[in-house]
C-alpha cells in the first residue's frame, strides 16, 4: 500500500485535532470478557495492547477519536434472561473502564455530553447494544438498558429474533413483526437510535417506515460496492435524507472487499472444523486465523478500499447521512494502513487526496453522527406525552 502524503497525513491529524472521529462501534468489551473475563489488570489499556487488541489508549489518541460507541455485544448463541444478563456484564465493563481512566474517557450520555468531552479533551463514550434479543422480548428491558446509558440498539446480530429478520439469516418475519415495530417506535420514545446494521434490507426498509428519529447504520458498508448481505443497498441509502439517518462505514475486509468474501467463508468454516467460533479473536483462535492464512494467502483491502465505499455512500446517501464505524476488537482481520484504532488519519488523508474538503470530512468524523443522536433526542421530547409501551410480543405477534 502506498503511504500517504506527509502533508496530506499532516491535514489529517489537524483536522482530527478539531472534529475528532466519532466511532460507532467497538467490540473492546466483548474482547475483554473473552480475553480476561473482564480482569482489567491483565488488560491495562492505558498501556500499549497491540499484542492481543485492536483499541488502548494511546492508540484511541493517536487516531484522532473523540467519540466511541462500546458495544456492549452479546452473541446470539446467549437467549432470554442470559442474553440479558451479560448485556448487563458489558454494560458494567465500560463503566468499570471509565472509572479506571477518567483523564481520557467520560460517559456521555446526550449530544450536548459529546460536545462538552470535545472541549475537555476526553473520549466520549456512550454504548449500544448489539442485537435484539438484548431485552429479551421486553419492552421494560429495553427502557432499562436506556437507563443505564444505552444509546443505541442494533436490532439483530448474525441470527434472526422473535419479530426481527437479520441479514445472515433466513426470512422469518418478512422484515419486522408488529411487535418489532413496537420496539423502534418505544426506541423513538425513550431517544434510544435504531440501529440497522446486521439486520435484512427488509428490515432496514420496514424500520425506515416506522421511525420518527434518524436510524443509524453503526458498522456497514455500500453493498453497490461490495454485495455482502451485511451491508447497505443503494435504494436504503437514497432513504436516508429524508430519515435523517448516518450510516458508518465499517473496515471488516469481507464486507469491503469483495475478494475476500469467499477467503473468509473458508476461514469461518476451518475455525469451525477446530470447535472454534468463527467470531472469535481469543489467542487461541487467532492462532487458528494465523495458521490458515499462511497456508491460504488473505486478499488484503487497504484505506483505499474503505475509502471507495464512503465516495460511493457519500454520492448516493450525501455528505450529512454518512459516518464511520470501524469495528476494531470484533474482527480477527483489518485492512492495511486500518490495522488498529490509530489508523483513522490515513483515511482522512486518502480522502483529502481525493478531493473531499475539509468541512465534509468534519461532517463524516464528527458533526453527522453527533446531530443524529441530537435529533433522535428531540423527537424524544416530543413523544413525551405518550406513556410507555407495555406491549408484549405475544399481545401483537400471537
Amino acid at each position: 500500500m502506498k503511504a500517504p502524503d506527509a502533508d496530506q497525513l499532516a491535514r489529517a491529524r489537524e483536522l482530527l485535532a478539531a472534529y475528532p472521529v466519532v466511532d460507532g462501534h467497538n467490540d473492546l468489551p466483548w474482547a475483554l470478557r473473552e480475553q480476561v473475563r473482564y480482569d482489567l489488570d491483565r488488560r491495562d489499556i492505558a498501556t500499549d495492547q497491540s499484542a492481543c487488541l485492536h483499541t488502548d489508549i494511546p492508540r484511541l489518541r493517536a487516531g484522532g477519536v473523540g467519540a466511541q460507541f462500546w458495544s456492549v455485544y452479546v452473541c446470539s448463541d446467549l437467549a432470554g434472561d442470559d442474553a440479558v444478563s451479560a448485556t448487563l456484564e458489558q454494560i458494567d465493563v465500560v463503566t468499570q473502564l471509565l472509572a479506571r481512566y477518567p483523564d481520557h474517557l467520560v460517559r456521555a450520555l446526550t449530544a450536548d455530553d459529546m460536545e462538552s468531552a470535545r472541549g475537555e479533551g476526553r473520549i466520549a463514550s456512550l454504548t449500544g447494544a448489539e442485537g435484539g434479543h438484548s431485552i429479551n422480548n421486553s419492552l421494560a428491558t429495553l427502557r432499562a438498558l436506556h437507563t443505564l446509558g444505552v444509546r443505541y440498539m442494533t436490532l439483530t446480530h448474525n441470527d434472526n429474533i422473535a419479530w426481527a429478520d437479520s441479514a445472515t439469516d433466513e426470512p422469518g418475519v418478512g422484515g419486522l413483526s408488529p411487535f418489532g415495530r413496537e420496539v423502534v417506535r418505544e426506541m423513538n420514545r425513550v431517544g434510544m437510535l435504531v440501529d440497522l446494521s446486521h439486520v435484512a434490507a427488509t428490515t432496514m426498509r420496514a424500520a425506515l417506515e416506522v421511525s420518527a428519529a434518524p436510524v443509524i447504520f453503526s458498522h456497514s458498508s455500500a453493498r453497490a460496492v461490495c454485495d455482502h448481505p451485511r451491508n447497505i443497498p443503494d435504494d436504503v441509502l437514497e432513504l436516508l435524507p429524508a430519515n435523517g439517518g448516518v450510516a458508518m462505514a465499517t473496515f471488516v475486509p469481507k464486507f469491503v472487499l469483495p475478494e475476500a468474501v469467499e477467503w473468509t467463508r473458508r476461514a469461518d468454516e476451518n475455525m469451525r472444523a477446530h470447535g472454534l467460533h468463527h467470531l472469535a479473536t481469543t489467542p487461541d483462535a487467532m492462532k487458528v486465523h494465523a495458521a490458515f492464512e499462511e497456508a491460504n494467502p488473505r486478499p488484503v483491502a487497504t484505506v483505499a478500499t474503505v475509502a471507495d465505499h464512503l465516495d460511493h455512500m457519500r454520492e448516493v446517501a450525501g455528505i450529512d447521512h454518512i459516518g464511520i464505524g470501524g469495528d476494531y476488537d470484533g474482527t480477527a482481520f483489518t485492512p492495511a494502513g486500518l490495522e488498529d484504532v490509530a489508523g483513522y488519519p490515513n483515511l482522512i488523508a486518502e480522502l483529502l487526496r481525493r478531493g473531499w474538503s475539509e468541512p465534509d470530512v468534519a461532517k463524516l468524523t464528527w458533526h453527522n453522527a453527533v446531530r443524529a443522536l441530537r435529533d433522535a433526542e428531540s423527537v424524544s421530547k416530543a413523544l413525551q406525552h405518550h406513556p410507555p409501551s407495555n406491549a408484549t410480543l405475544a399481545e401483537l405477534d400471537g
